[in-house]
């Protein structure tokens, strides 16, 4: 093969008619190429990085569903027992303030938390939701009864009290409702947000974090104006917030014939562009897809507060489609308490119950329909950083499965755990003992109720169905647990009761220093049957938080119910 031949005078491969050819490059030409480069390396190098830090903050856990729960409401709502895996993860609602001068965390203005596990069994009940590998959140707040943050006037008293609630529920996720009188006391806000980032910062320090979602009301054009300076508030007290959760409800407006779902995504989409001015005015500037994810959204299932707004299953599809599509960090629904149909028994559908939704929801739940692509869990082991652009980040992300805390099963040689009287709450079953409806006892490490009249029935007999047998599991004996002790009052508290007195509902008395209150008219029945058959009785003991609030001298006279 032969060497090509060049003209005289041109050098290989130079195209004669190219504009350049024969030309050098000047010094300032250069110098901009220089400049150019360097720009282009350094928007590669801290563009990605801040990218990055920014994702990751986006996908601090998978998106998930937890519905709320009333928990002071009438009949419990067992969030103990999740029938579906969409009721694994609750929110428990509401802690507030004992009074609007009390600065005591209580649950609902009725319970303090040593009332609320006598009462409520809380802290049994949330136990056992974490043996099924759920976990709960506490939310303070709410749109009645005081905040805390309003009750506790000095940032130090707040922080006690919020610690003491976080602490002894063992909670790495909390829920800031605030709604009313409360989101419009700036000052409020300002202890709020101080006490929530000292919390914060104290959990890091011992290695762990707390995650903080607040929880405010919206209109579909967005947050009101004390919504926004709420956030705006958290954000310069260097809070980090895991996302703002809006309540896509009772809005009071004229909704031009669009859907409840529809509506939801338009407040949805008017709070995404706010918290994008919020974060560059606090000096943060977050990506399309990590905004996305610090917002969630709470519908109220079925008829709503406002006459005419009721938010439907399909509308709970459309916002679930909208959630998975913009990669929502939650939603919630409120309340587990309502998600079924009404019986028929319950006529007038427009007015909102505690109990049902007031739509017919057949065989479906809000929560199954609102969870699907949101199974992340409270406790979801964190997203891998990704480096997919914020436009193209609209898919379906892999969703962690939650860490069962639940015990391994007990194999046929394996013997059950010892009762011992000494660290029982309750007495232990006995085969030859009648317990009737709402007895507890101990059986196995494990608290069970009776939900009927029962002899000889062992509490943990394997069973096909939750109605074949008359014992409730309630949660296991927790640590540090002692005997129950009947509360009584010093002799003179009340009058002794006698056989001969006559009594009407709401009279107390003493009967051997145990107080009692009677439930209706009563004449010559003793107390004491209400050990053996308390449906029957016309006679109910008193709490321990009863008892303790005689002896504080604020429980009135003989004749308070």
């Amino acid at each position: 093969m032969s060497l090509p031949v060049f003209p005289a005078g041109r050098p290989p491969f130079a195209e004669p008619s190219s504009p350049r050819a024969g030309k050098r490059l000047s010094f300032w030409r250069v110098l901009l190429g220089l400049v150019v480069v360097a720009a282009v390396v350094l928007v590669s190098i801290f563009g990605f990085r801040f990218f990055v830090v920014d994702q990751a903050r986006a996908s601090q856990a998978a998106p998930s569903f937890a519905g709320y729960v009333d928990a002071t409401v009438t009949p419990q709502y067992a969030f103990e027992a999740p029938a579906t895996d969409a009721q694994n993860d609750v929110v428990l609602s509401f802690v507030v303030a004992h009074s609007a001068t009390d600065c005591t965390p209580s649950w609902g203005a009725a319970y303090t938390l040593d009332a609320a596990a006598e009462n409520l069994d809380i802290d049994r009940r949330i136990a056992r939701l974490r043996q099924l590998g759920g976990d709960p959140i506490v939310s303070f707040g709410g749109a009645i009864n005081t905040d805390l943050a309003t009750a506790c006037t000095n940032v130090g008293d707040l922080t006690k009290a919020y610690k003491s609630v976080i602490d002894r529920y063992d909670l790495s996720t909390i829920d800031l409702d605030v709604e009313a009188g409360d989101l419009s006391d700036s000052l409020a806000g300002e202890r709020r947000a101080v006490a929530i980032a000292a919390l914060q910062s104290e959990r890091r320090a011992q290695g762990d974090d707390l995650t903080v979602w607040l929880t405010l009301p919206t209109m579909p054009t967005g947050l009101t104006a004390d919504g926004t300076r709420l956030v705006s508030q958290m954000l310069a007290d260097g809070v980090d917030l895991a996302g703002v959760n809006i309540m896509t409800m009772d809005y009071g407006i004229d909704l031009h014939n669009e859907s409840m779902g529809q509506v939801a995504i338009d407040a949805l989409n008017a709070v995404h562009a706010q918290l994008a001015s919020q974060y560059i005015t606090a000096g943060t500037q977050l990506t399309d897809a990590s905004l996305w994810a610090k917002l969630g959204a709470t519908p109220m299932i079925g008829q709503n507060d406002v006459a005419g707004e009721v938010f439907t299953l399909a509308d709970a599809a459309q916002l679930n489609a909208f959630g998975q599509l913009k990669q929502l960090g939650r939603l919630s629904a409120w309340s587990l308490n309502r998600d079924r149909s009404c019986g028929p028994n319950y006529l007038d559908l427009a007015t909102v119950s505690n109990q049902c939704s007031g739509v017919d929801q057949g065989s479906t739940t809000f929560a199954e329909v609102l969870n699907a692509g949101f199974g992340g869990g409270l406790s979801a082991t964190p997203l891998p950083v990704t480096t997919v652009p914020a436009s193209d980040a609209a898919g379906t992300q892999p969703t962690p499965t939650p860490t069962s805390t639940a015990p391994a099963a007990r194999g046929r040689e394996s013997d059950p755990p010892a009762d011992d009287p000494a660290t029982s709450p309750y007495p232990i079953w006995a085969a030859g003992v009648t317990y009737v409806a709402g007895t507890k006892v101990v059986w196995h490490a494990t608290v069970y109720e009776a939900k009927w009249w029962t002899l000889g029935d062992v509490p943990d007999n394997p069973v096909l169905t939750a109605s074949s047998t008359p014992w409730a599991l309630i949660g296991p004996v927790l640590a540090g647990e002692t005997p129950y002790v009947v509360p009584t009052l010093p002799v003179g508290t009340y009058p002794d009761w006698s056989g001969n007195a006559t009594y009407n509902e709401g009279d107390r008395v003493l009967f051997n220093t145990v107080p009692y209150v009677a439930k209706w008219w009563t004449r010559g029945d003793s107390p004491a049957a209400a050990v053996l058959s308390a449906d029957s009785s016309p006679w109910l003991p008193l709490t321990a938080a009863q008892v303790a609030a005689v002896s504080a001298g604020t429980a009135g006279t003989a004749a308070t119910p």
